[in-house]
Parts: C-alpha cells; sequence; structure tokens
C-alpha cells in the first residue's frame, strides 16, 4: 500500500507534467525522499529535468507543475523548494494506510516484483573442504545466505549453490595428511611436511581409518621416503627452500599413489566425505542452505574441461609455449596470460573454472552472482575474460567480494589463530556469540568493506547491539499483545484515523519505506541496508514506546496503536527473515 502511494503520487505528477508540456510526457519522475523531514514526505527534481529542454527557471517550472496538479487526499501540501525541487507532504490519512497493508499482506509486506521470476544463481562459500570453515568463511555465508533470501524476497528465482573443490592437488593433500597421520597411529613416523594439512580434525580422521580398516594401509617409512627429496631445515624461509617443501609434498603423495594403489581413491574419498559433512552440517546450524552442491570432480568426468579448452582453442584464444597450452587473458585486461593445460597434459584449476562458468551458462541462468573473497579480486579479469571468449554475455555474470573479518576482544584485536596454527572457526565463533548475532554483525557493512566483529559488543544485552537492539523491540510488541484482550485478526479493519502523534506518523513512514529499501537493497547486492533500515525502525519504535502508552482506556485509539504495534512487528519479521535472524518473543 505505501508503494501505491508513490505509484499514486507519480500519476498526479504525470497528469500535471501532461498539462506543462505535453512533449515530455514520458519523462521518467524519480521521488525520493528527503533525509529531512522538514521538507515533506517526497520530493522530485523535475523541474530542473525540464529547465534546458523549455529554457525556463527551473522554480518557474515548479510552480506551474503545482499549479495543474490535481486535487488529491494523498497530498496535504506541496511547495516549491530550494533551486527547483517540489517537496510533498502526505495527509495523515495516507501515512497511517500502510498500517492496514501490512497487517493484509503479513510475511509478503515488502514483497517485490523487481526480479520479475528471472533465475538467478548465487555461488558462495565454496571453501575447499580440507578443514573447518573459518570465521572468514562465516562472513561470506552469512552474506551469500543473505544475499539470496533478499533476492527471492524482491522477485528473482534465486539457485542456492555450493562449488565442491572435490579435484585437484589440495585435496590430495589432504587426503596424503590423513594418511600420514593414520601411520603415526602405527607406530610409522615419516616427518610430517610442514605445507601439509596440520589440525587435529586430520588425526580424527586418520582414527576413523584405524577403527575401520586396521593396519590395511600401514607401510613402512622406507617405503614411504623412497626416492622423495629430503625436507630442507625448518628454520629456512627463502624461496628455495619454498619450493623444495613442494617438492617434496607432491613427491610423497606420488609415493602414497604408488604404495596404496587403488586404496589410495578410498583415503582420499573418506577425507573428503568426512570434511564435507562437518562443512554441510556447520553451515545447516548455521541457517545457510544449498539447493545445489556441485563437483569440480563431475566437470572433468563429463569431459567438459577437455571440451571448454577445445572451444577456446577453436576460437583462436589459446597458444602453446613450452609444451603447455595458454589462454590469452591479456587480451580481456588481465595483467598476464594464463595456464589452461600443462605440459604433463593436465589441466589446470582455471581451467575447470571455465568449465564451471559455461556451465552455469549452459544451465540458463538469467544472472550468475560468485561471491568470493576479497582475496580474489585478480581474478575476475581472467574470469570474465574466458567468459566473453566462449562468446559469452559477460554482463550476466557479477562478482562480489567479501572482506575478512577481524575479530576483537575488550578493544583489543583478537588473535584469528589457535596455538597449533588454525584459523578461530565459525562453529567455535558461533558457540561464542550465538547464530542470531554473527547472522547480523556479517553483514552490518558493505561485503566489500573490512568489518571489525565487536565480539563484546555481539554478546551484550544492550541498545549498543544492533540485533539486540531490534529483537527487544519484536519482543517488547509480543508483551503488549499478550496483555490486549483482541483478535489480532481484526485488527486489518481497525480504524486509523486516531494515529496522528508525530512518533506514529513517522513510524507510519518508515514502514511505508521497507519495499523500497528491499528493492534498492537488491540492486545493490547489499543486505547491509536490511540491517540498517531494520536498526532505524527499532529506534522509532522504541521512542514512540517509551513516550506514549498504547493500552489506554480510549478503545479506538488503544486498537489503532496496537495495529500499528503489530505492523512493526510484522516489518521486523519479514526483515529478519531475509537476513536468517531469529524473532524471539520475550527476552
Amino acid at each position: 500500500m505505501a508503494h501505491d502511494v508513490k505509484s499514486q503520487l507519480t500519476t498526479l505528477i504525470a497528469q500535471a507534467l501532461t498539462s506543462v508540456a505535453p512533449g515530455f510526457a514520458d519523462l521518467p519522475i524519480h521521488l525520493e525522499r528527503p533525509r529531512d523531514p522538514a521538507h515533506g514526505d517526497f520530493a522530485t527534481n523535475l523541474a530542473m529535468q525540464l529547465a534546458k529542454a523549455l529554457k525556463k527557471n527551473p522554480r518557474e517550472i515548479a510552480a506551474l507543475l503545482l499549479a495543474e496538479l490535481p486535487v488529491s487526499i494523498l497530498v496535504a501540501k506541496a511547495e516549491v523548494a530550494g533551486a527547483g525541487f517540489i517537496n510533498f507532504t502526505l495527509d495523515p490519512r495516507a501515512k497511517v494506510d500502510v498500517v492496514r497493508a501490512v497487517l493484509t499482506e503479513g510475511g509478503d509486506y515488502g514483497r517485490s516484483p523487481l526480479g520479475g521470476g528471472q533465475s538467478v544463481q548465487v555461488e558462495f562459500v565454496s571453501a575447499n573442504p580440507t578443514g573447518p570453515l573459518h570465521v572468514g568463511h562465516g562472513r561470506g555465508a552469512a552474506y551469500g545466505a543473505s544475499l539470496a533470501n533478499l533476492l527471492a524476497f524482491a522477485g528473482w528465482d534465486v539457485t542456492r549453490e555450493y562449488y565442491v573443490n572435490d579435484a585437484g592437488r589440495q585435496m590430495d593433500i589432504l587426503g596424503l595428511s590423513t594418511w600420514l597421520r593414520y601411520l603415526a597411529l602405527h607406530g610409522v613416523t615419516p616427518p610430517f611436511p610442514p605445507n601439509a594439512y596440520q589440525g587435529d580434525y586430520v588425526w580424527d580422521m586418520a582414527e576413523q581409518l584405524k577403527v575401520a580398516h586396521g593396519d590395511k594401509y600401514r607401510r613402512s617409512v622406507e617405503d614411504v621416503l623412497a626416492g622423495t627429496p629430503g625436507l630442507p631445515a625448518a628454520d629456512r624461509a627463502d624461496d628455495a627452500a619454498k619450493e623444495q617443501r613442494e617438492l617434496h609434498l607432491d613427491a610423497l603423495i606420488a609415493r602414497a599413489k604408488a604404495l596404496l594403489g587403488p586404496d589410495w581413491a578410498y583415503v582420499h574419498q573418506h577425507a573428503l566425505t568426512e570434511q564435507l559433512a562437518d562443512c554441510r552440517d556447520d553451515l545447516e546450524q548455521f541457517g545457510v542452505a544449498f539447493d545445489v552442491w556441485f563437483s569440480e570432480k563431475a566437470l572433468y568426468d563429463t569431459g567438459l574441461v577437455a571440451r571448454c579448452v577445445d572451444l577456446l582453442e577453436q576460437k583462436g584464444h589459446l597458444y602453446e609455449q613450452n609444451g603447455a597450452r595458454w589462454f590469452r587473458s591479456t587480451a580481456f585486461g588481465d595483467e598476464k596470460d594464463r595456464v589452461v593445460q600443462r605440459e604433463n597434459g593436465l589441466y589446470t584449476y582455471f581451467a575447470s573454472d571455465i568449465a564451471y562458468h559455461l556451465n552455469k551458462f549452459e544451465r540458463g541462468f538469467a544472472r550468475i552472482i560468485n561471491i568470493w573473497g576479497a582475496d580474489h579480486h585478480g581474478y575476475i579479469p581472467r574470469v570474465s575474460g574466458a567468459v566473453k571468449a566462449l562468446d559469452l554475455d559477460a554482463e550476466r555474470l557479477q562478482v562480489a567480494l567479501v572482506q575478512f573479518a577481524v575479530l576483537y576482544r575488550n578493544g583489543q584485536k583478537a588473535s584469528m589463530s589457535t596455538r597449533s596454527g588454525e584459523f578461530v572457526t565459525l562453529r567455535q565463533l558461533r558457540g561464542e556469540v550465538g547464530n542470531d548475532a554473527c547472522r547480523f554483525f556479517y553483514i552490518l557493512r558493505k561485503s566489500d568493506q573490512h568489518l571489525d566483529f565487536d565480539l563484546d559488543l555481539a554478546k551484550s544485552q544492550s541498545n549498543e547491539n544492533p540485533v539486540y537492539y531490534i529483537q527487544y523491540a519484536h519482543a517488547r510488541i509480543c508483551s503488549v499483545l499478550n496483555q490486549w484482550p483482541g483478535d489480532l485478526a481484526a485488527l486489518a479493519e481497525t480504524a486509523l484515523s486516531g494515529l496522528t502523534h508525530p512518533r506514529e506518523l513517522a513510524l507510519a513512514n518508515q514502514l511505508s519505506e521497507f519495499r523500497e529499501v528491499v528493492e534498492n537493497a537488491a540492486r545493490d547486492l547489499a543486505p547491509h541496508l536490511i540491517a540498517f533500515y531494520l536498526k532505524d525502525l527499532a529506534g522509532e519504535f522504541h521512542g514512540w514506546y517509551n513516550a506514549e502508552r498504547m493500552l489506554v482506556d480510549d478503545a479506538a485509539l488503544r486498537d489503532a496503536r496496537v495495529a500499528l504495534a503489530l505492523a512493526v512487528r510484522q516489518v521486523i519479521r519479514n526483515g529478519l527473515a531475509i537476513l536468517g535472524v531469529s524473532c524471539p518473543e520475550s527476552m
């Protein structure tokens, strides 16, 4: 209904425009909400848009438009302001009509047809399943889930997707790490590579192998180390030492595959399955669900990686150098060309990533949104270039970057790693501050801005804690409703004429903005705008609650105020649902 008020006002201005400048009847009319309430409820710069074409002063044109503006019960006052703005103040009755709209539409209030039902794929998290999710992954999960909810609420057909990197070297390193810890449990202790996976979870997976299969995969230290280059001294940190450690690791992987034969696939799959299950469980407990878990390995199994590279070859975008095949990434704005197939015939991770994006386009999504960590910024030109090289519409692809979150405790930066060198996990963070605070604090800033996560504030029960402040408004309303003896379902028909207090009109204005906020947030891929809006709405409500009694003796006024409170509760629910935050009824 609030959106209808804006539409109705736009129609009134369009009628005035047709009279003043019939040749410009199709000119888009922009209505904005002034920051200062003293400037009215809406303003338009239409007169300034017309000034050059009509060769008149904008204030003069504004006066002409006002003279032709049809009389309407919507508008209490319209006036020329500043350089030629027209400010509109709505009639109080028009403002409070939003309450009826909220109560009638319920959970659908604020929904928008903006997306037009178009399909959009949102791919997010997609962390290598090589260990527990850490606090950085948590921000990507919270942002991606909230954005997907937001786009669905704004009219898109959303597919939430996790790209599982289950092929390639990192999974081989995890498989090797698990096997080496398994050997250690059997008293076989070759030096554990410093660049292998160190966490306690690797010991857990090794113990599972031991319990299930005994010493079936046991081999001697001599067999394990045969033909592998030695490790440099532990205190050496130069490039040559780093390269030697990587060669040693790759040689150990090759030995594991050779010694275990077909059993290597089992060890590898065991590590993958365990870590992927842990990741799924962590995300589900965080309220983050995916429609599709897409396997990188499937791209190879179906031959799509090879087909994709051949397509680039056919289109003239590859060349050979030193036995490898290179993509001319520089032709599309990248800083250097990229290898897609090594001299040993193996495809690179970049090749499978190109194939994955080809698959996305072949599935027919109207929009494709990748949510990547900010450290992947340099990856955008090469992926976008590959999409263009395949003659696909790169405009359908968007990349949203997520900066890392920094934890603070007692005003000091908190350690992001444990004594064993592992990052603080998402599960640990959720255990300390709770899911709601995690979800809300993670999206309190624009995704590509650094986020300082104040642990003490997130746990506090005070008005300074924004998620507590919003949830407390919801709980306060529930408390009032529990004391009110009437029928909630009948409130949509309650007379609202008694809502004339400035705080009540301000609340109604806030409610009427919700759909606009949803649409703006969806356009900008910015769910933090929903968080800001809810904080402001809660502030308006708390101010009204503290200043006025709701359950007054006057039955008509009491019911009108309860209706307004119920509408506020509904919008808080709708907004927090987008952000994946709960709405407790008591606190």
